[in-house]
Formats: C-alpha cells, sequence, structure tokens
C-alpha cells in the first residue's frame, strides 16, 4: 500500500485559524483534534458557574438547560475515533467495489475509470475527476509551502535576521521535489513511503515528548480550554472541525493504491488498510492528546512552533526541535510526491508513448520538462499563497468528504447492489445523507473563517499564515 504514512497534510485549527496536519499529519494532528475538542466543550465551564449552570444574577433558562457546559475532554478524541472508523468503513467497501469489478472482467487502476464504471460518463465522473484533481494538486502545493515553513524554522533558529525569505525555501523545496519527481512510478516510491512511515513514528515520538516536557517545565504556557463565548462561532467551528477532520482521514487516491498491488488485489487491501490505520491511531492520539494538553486550543496548526515561541525560550532541547523539523520536513517531501503522481499519470498518457522504452528519449523529455512545470505551478502558488493551508478547510469539505465518505458508499449500493431493507445499504445510505450536509455546512463554515481572516492574507508574504 503506498500511502501508510497516517494521513493527508493539511489541518486547520478553527479556534486559531491556523494550518494544521494529517499529518505530515501528526504534526498538525494535534491541532486538530484539539481543535475539535475545544469546540465540542472540552474542559469548559460557563464563567461562574461550576455545576454548568449560567452565571449572573437572574436565572437563565436557555443557558441552564440548552447550552449547560458540560462538555469532556474526551469528546473530541471520539469524534476523531468515530471519522477514523467511518472513514476506514468507506475505504473497505470502495476495495470491495474495486474487487467486484475486477471479478467481473472489469479492474481498474484509476479513481475516474471506476467512476467511469459505475457512473457512466456523464457529470458524476465529471465531478470525481475535479474533486480528485483539485484535492491532488492542493495536497501538493500544501506540502510545499509546509515543507518550506520547516526549512524557514531551521534558517530562523540559526540566524534570526537573515536575508533570505519564505519565497527562497520555496524555491529550494521545488527544486528537490523536481528531481525526486523524475522517479517513474507509484512502485518505484516504495522506499521513500517506506521511510515516510519511518519518519512518521519517529516524529510522532519526538513531538509527544516534547509537548509533556513542556506541559511539565517550569516555564510551561497557560493551558486555555474554554470555548468561543458566541454561540454561532461554536457552531461553526464544530462543523468546522469535523470538515477538517474528515481531510485529516482523506486520501482520494485508493483506487490508485490498490493498482500498485499484483493481481489478484481481492482481499489484499484490507489488510492494507488495516495496517496504514494502526499506524495512523499512534500518529494521531499521541500528539493530539500530548499537543492539545500541554497547549490548550491556542497550539499551533505546527505543533513545533508552539514549542518555540516567539517570546521567552524554548520549550524543548536544540537538538529535538532540530531533529523533528527535519523529520518532518522529509515526510511531506514524501506526501508531496505520492499525491502528484495522478497528475504525472494523466500527463504519461497523454504524451507518452507506450511503444517504446519507459526511458526512451521519445518519453524521458517530456517526463521530465512536465513534471518540472507541474512542481514549478504548484511551488509558485505556494509563494503566492502563503495562507493556502487556510483553505485546507474549503478542500476538506468539497473534495475529502464528497470523495471519501459519500461517493465510496453510493458506488457499492449501485455496484454490488445489496437489499435496500439489508443492514449495509441502511448503513451506506446514512452516511452519505449525513456526510453531505456535513460537507456543505463545512464548506460555508470554512469560507466564513476565510472572509474572517482574510485582513491577515497577503501574496507573496515573507511568512507562512499560521
Amino acid at each position: 500500500m503506498a500511502d501508510n504514512s497516517g494521513g493527508n497534510p493539511f489541518l486547520v485549527s478553527p479556534s486559531t485559524g491556523h494550518r494544521a496536519t494529517r499529518s505530515s499529519s501528526f504534526s498538525f494532528s494535534s491541532s486538530a483534534s484539539g481543535a475539535v475538542a475545544d469546540e465540542a466543550g472540552t474542559h469548559h465551564r460557563a464563567s461562574g458557574a461550576g455545576d454548568g449552570k449560567a452565571a449572573g444574577a437572574e436565572a437563565d433558562a436557555g443557558a441552564a438547560f440548552v447550552l449547560e457546559s458540560k462538555g469532556t475532554w474526551w469528546l473530541g478524541l471520539g469524534v476523531l475515533t468515530a471519522l477514523g472508523a467511518i472513514s476506514f468503513y468507506t475505504y473497505y467497501i470502495m476495495s470491495r467495489v474495486l474487487d467486484h469489478c475486477e471479478a467481473a472482467g472489469r479492474r481498474h487502476i484509476r479513481f475516474r475509470d471506476l467512476a467511469a464504471d459505475i457512473f457512466g460518463s456523464g457529470w458524476a465522473f465529471y465531478l470525481v475527476v475535479a474533486v480528485q484533481t483539485a484535492i491532488n494538486t492542493g495536497t501538493t502545493i500544501g506540502s510545499i509551502l509546509l515543507a518550506a515553513n520547516c526549512v524557514e524554522i531551521l534558517y530562523s533558529s540559526l540566524r534570526t535576521d537573515g536575508p533570505l525569505k519564505l519565497y527562497h525555501f520555496i524555491l529550494l523545496i521545488a527544486v528537490v521535489l523536481a528531481l525526486l519527481s523524475q522517479m517513474p512510478s507509484f512502485h518505484s516510491l516504495r522506499y521513500i513511503n517506506l521511510g515516510s512511515l519511518l519518519l512518521s513514528l519517529g516524529y510522532t515520538i519526538l513531538l509527544s515528548a516534547a509537548c509533556i516536557r513542556a506541559g511539565l517545565s517550569s516555564n510551561a504556557p497557560t493551558k486555555d480550554y474554554s470555548l468561543s463565548t458566541s454561540k454561532s462561532e461554536k457552531t461553526f467551528d464544530a462543523f468546522l472541525s469535523v470538515a477538517i477532520l474528515a481531510a485529516a482521514y482523506g486520501n482520494g487516491i485508493l483506487p490508485e493504491i490498490q493498482a500498485t498491488l499484483a493481481p489478484p488485489a481481492a482481499g489484499k487491501m484490507a489488510k492494507a488498510l488495516v495496517i496504514c490505520y494502526s499506524v495512523a491511531s499512534f500518529t494521531f492520539y499521541l500528539p493530539a492528546i500530548t499537543g492539545y494538553w500541554a497547549f490548550g486550543k491556542t497550539v499551533r496548526s505546527n505543533a513545533m512552533q508552539s514549542l518555540m515561541p516567539e517570546t521567552g525560550p524554548s520549550l524543548a532541547p536544540t537538538w529535538l526541535l532540530g531533529l523533528a523539523v527535519v523529520l518532518v520536513l522529509l515526510q511531506l517531501l514524501a506526501i508531496a510526491l505520492l499525491y502528484a503522481q495522478v497528475a504525472y499519470e494523466v500527463m504519461e498518457k497523454m504524451l507518452a508513448d507506450p511503444t517504446q522504452g519507459r526511458f526512451s528519449q521519445r518519453n524521458l523529455m517530456p517526463r521530465l520538462a512536465l513534471r518540472t512545470i507541474y512542481v514549478a505551478f504548484c511551488a509558485f502558488v505556494a509563494a503566492a499563497l502563503p495562507f493556502f493551508g487556510a483553505i485546507v478547510g474549503v478542500i476538506g469539505s468539497v473534495g475529502f468528504i464528497p470523495l471519501d465518505f459519500v461517493i465510496p458508499v453510493v458506488m457499492y449500493n449501485m455496484a454490488v447492489s445489496p437489499p435496500r431493507r439489508s443492514l449495509v445499504y441502511i448503513t451506506n445510505f446514512v452516511i452519505m445523507v449525513v456526510f453531505t450536509g456535513v460537507g456543505v455546512i463545512g464548506a460555508i463554515a470554512s469560507v466564513r473563517k476565510l472572509v474572517l481572516n482574510a485582513g491577515r492574507f497577503k501574496l507573496f508574504s515573507d511568512h507562512a499564515f499560521n
């Protein structure tokens, strides 16, 4: 399985408007899970109301009966767990759909081919193509931006007033990525992907240990687990958090990943999913718990930056911070390579000549040019929109939610055709309805957050938006 790194790299903390990750998914998953816990009611008590009743001289039945503040710390982790279980289920049934088609003599190696088989060549097919393209390109852009931000952190720690700016580091990352992008196929990335797995585990352990140390130190920051006092703010943030976590579990390229398995692929993907989610659970929960415990709702999207406050001493040893930043930097390069493969496959299909060798001059030169142009385009967008990470809530709502939660259950009910009164059909129908609604409301909440933060955005800014 090609993507066992534990998640998509971009989350945004609704309480802070900061970029965060699937993790490299875990560096930022502490912010996302913390955000959900925060919006859901973590450790919050209404001002002056120890028992959950409203404060004030006059009784307020609305506050006492409807808005009672009895949220618990585990609610955010409960949402994280629920979305993980549902995404595992939807990926599993999508693999069953692929197995079903393969058994009927139609083996699909692309998401768009599977969509064409089940939906036909109408609007649903083009919707899948458009959404998948947006996800893959957006993830590549975000990975470049975050990787450049990691290099900037290292540089700033060595030269406080150095002349280099964020776009210099984006250019550096783009050059490295353009060179690595010449690896011809998904399969050729297998050793990079194994390294990505090890990087994920190593970074998770380092980050979590650093957060625990910071939380116990004499310089520990004040922990704030409170909620916004605005009811509308809490409602929008709750839906935005769900959209963000959906993006954290998002994949968008499962058919292409399953295509790397030697046929027959039936049953193999289920085993790969179990391994993937075992790793993801470790890389999500440990930093989510320790990061939110140490910093509360003020945890930065890139949790490393919470360990290096702008004022005061660092909250972790310099060697640990440096090593952790290097690990996440390498992990982000691996993620960018992985999600760019779908675009590269489209390029090869359109322009390469399959009758000639993979490394023939006829095929090598177009590959070199087109992949370099694609990386340059993604790097340009990252440099022009250094607040791109703030858009991830929108990507999660209109991209990952339909592609990874809605479309798989619709495909299963259409292709496998379980009885309408069966548990699997009803379960799939409920997931489709619920996540369609979550996607719509999450998109509205995401756009609202962008509008509220618009004043902080600046084209070609010297620093990534955090």
